[in-house]
């Protein structure tokens, strides 16, 4: 079993920064592949990064790509995304999943393969 709580959420302006960190419980952090999902008032939960057990393979949405960059710390068991350059319509509740992988090289985009969820926390970027 793996427990996940997200942290670093916030108000923000249009432009700015921040990073969400995702801190996982148990000793096996390393064998998880692991994703951040939001959701937007009034809209469906949609697939935001991806990282596999191997910190190096890494996935993103296309609304995100060259502004947001997935990382973990296996050491530390956490995964960061780091949100650049925050736009109005970034605003959202984001959530980390985990997904127990037996490949190193193993992420995914679908919601349904993931087996453990955060509790969400909370992004609001103003215009």
């Amino acid at each position: 079993q793996v427990q996940l709580v997200e942290s670093g959420g916030g108000l923000v302006q249009a432009g700015g920064s921040l990073r969400l960190s995702c801190a996982a419980s148990g000793r096996t952090f390393s064998s998880y592949a692991m994703g951040w999902f939001r959701q937007a008032p009034g809209k469906e939960r949609e697939f935001v990064a991806a990282i596999s057990r191997s910190p190096s393979i890494t996935n993103y949405a296309d609304s995100v790509k060259g502004r947001f960059t997935i990382s973990r710390d296996n050491a530390k068991n956490t995964v960061y995304l780091q949100m650049n350059s925050l736009k109005p319509e970034d605003t959202a509740v984001y959530y980390c999943a985990a997904k127990y992988s037996s490949s190193y090289a193993y992420l995914t985009q679908i919601e349904d393969d993931y087996n453990y969820w955060g509790q969400g926390t909370q992004v609001t970027v103003s215009s």
